[in-house]
């Protein structure tokens, strides 16, 4: 690869892309706000972390020495993200009447099963908010004389105390608040809790003691506090959904601030990271994003579905991060087919060991997907420069796989650690075996070629009966799939 390209990246404090220079030379420090685990992830929560790896992919393709942190939220975060509500662990403990501990473990576990099938590389921690409430408290203690007032239900922030409140969300102040819960007492609409009480008469699963009573840390506390103590301010880049670029994420701002005894935002580091970036949003026509939706669209049910969770990792990387992505099963199935391709064009190198990745032929190639993922993570642009290289012909193969590598540690589809038979899941409630499928393919296959088209076409009926297309003529040669039981 000839010179580099310099990396940039869009911050959403500015609103422009920037070159991307590390507070620590040849280090790059990444944050991304985890899940609250009071339910299993929706498809469209794990568009933010097949994000965060791609940029944390990328930051190591271009030679830095990444820390990532990912957070665990299992207390504080409320029913609303607007700091309003109960909170999410404990609703979700009192309704399945079972330990807010089972709880938080059981769905924690289940969203890193998710990590996994979508070959997101495992951060350098898993900060867990329960493990840090000490470091909570006394964050909370030193910003609390300067910044702080106290209510009967907790310790508020008063976000006039700090300069530029909001401007990460760039929303005019009356639009702000209305998603703001009205708290008697409350000096302004936009104050959010530090430090929620206990409410007389209640006890919670999850409580501390503290200098303004026994309760638990507000959400937004939680992520100043662990991004900091973990990779100390300011650092370089923190990431999360565009939902939390409204109201979490101004209020991590004004923490940071206090705790820092920062000036305004004019200087992006003063917020506690130099840059704030925000995937858009899935979009799901027919309203089954939303976990209160019942059976809502999670990683597993795709995966019953037949379509592996790889497709879905295609599917979010053929779309630029901050672009909307309209999920439909079509959308899914069309990324499923492009990553069969690839994969029909990599086994072809499966025996070739990884060569010269500058060679004459592909070093261009490798440039131009320098250029694609150092603006901005353009993986649309990057992705069919992969599919370029993988089609060079009359080039080594061990050349051409040196690279293809290069680029794939970038996308993370784990290319050559796929098979087809990886590629081919059973749909939930299947009954037939893929031997008995193999067999029934084999006899059709000898009568079609006697020409008994009769006996042809009854096998198939018979296998379409037990929901398994045959794809005559498939030109990627997959033969068949099966279908997910009605």
């Amino acid at each position: 690869m000839s010179d580099a390209a310099q990396l940039k990246l869009f911050n959403s404090l500015t609103r422009e892309p920037e070159l991307f220079e590390p507070v620590h030379p040849g280090e790059a420090r990444v944050y991304t706000c985890g899940p609250t685990v009071y339910n299993y992830p929706h498809i469209g929560n794990m568009r933010a972390y097949v994000f965060a790896d791609v940029l944390g992919r990328t930051l190591s393709f271009k030679g830095y020495k990444l820390t990532h942190i990912i957070n665990i939220t299992d207390v504080g975060h409320l029913t609303d993200d607007a700091d309003a509500g109960e909170d999410k662990l404990e609703k979700a403990a009192a309704e399945k009447a079972q330990s807010i501990w089972d709880i938080a473990r059981h769905y924690t576990e289940a969203y890193w099963d998710d990590i996994k099938a979508l070959n997101i590389r495992q951060p350098a921690e898993w900060s867990i908010a329960t493990d840090y409430v000490p470091q909570m408290l006394e964050f909370a203690k030193s910003i609390a004389d300067k910044h702080c007032y106290e209510l009967d239900s907790g310790l508020y922030f008063d976000v006039s105390t700090v300069d530029d409140y909001g401007r990460l969300a760039r929303a005019a102040t009356d639009e702000g608040e209305g998603r703001i819960e009205k708290v008697e007492g409350k000096r302004h609409a936009a104050d959010f809790a530090i430090w929620r009480k206990t409410p007389p008469g209640e006890k919670r699963q999850m409580e501390w003691d503290s200098p303004w009573g026994r309760g638990a840390p507000g959400w937004h506390l939680e992520c100043s506090v662990m991004s900091g103590k973990l990779l100390g301010f300011p650092f370089d880049i923190h990431t999360g959904g565009i939902d939390h670029r409204e109201i979490h994420h101004p209020n991590e701002i004004a923490q940071n601030q206090a705790f820092c005894c920062t000036n305004g935002l004019d200087v992006p580091a003063n917020s506690g990271a130099r840059v704030w970036m925000h995937n858009n949003f899935l979009v799901e026509r027919s309203g089954k994003m939303s976990k209160s939706s019942g059976e809502f669209l999670r990683l597993q049910l795709l995966i019953d579905k037949g379509y592996h969770p790889l497709a879905y990792r295609m599917m979010c990387l053929q779309a630029h991060y901050r672009s909307e992505l309209e999920f439909s099963w079509e959308g899914l199935g069309a990324a499923l087919t492009r990553l069969k391709r690839i994969l029909m064009a990599a086994e072809r190198l499966a025996e070739a060991e990884a060569g010269d990745a500058s060679h004459p032929k592909l070093a261009p190639l490798m440039d131009k997907f320098d250029a694609a993922i150092s603006d901005d993570l353009n993986t649309p642009v990057a992705l069919t420069v992969f599919e370029d290289a993988l089609a060079m012909k009359k080039v080594d193969p061990g050349a051409k796989r040196a690279v293809l590598e290069r680029m794939d540690a970038v996308l993370g589809l784990g290319l050559f650690d796929l098979t087809r038979a990886d590629l081919r899941l059973r749909p939930k409630g299947t009954t037939i075996s893929e031997a008995e499928i193999e067999d029934a393919l084999a006899r059709r296959k000898e009568v079609r070629a006697a020409k008994d088209f009769a006996t042809s076409d009854a096998i198939r009926d018979e296998l379409a009966a037990s929901g398994v297309e045959v794809m005559d003529g498939d030109p990627l040669g997959w033969e068949w799939k099966l279908e997910s039981p009605a």
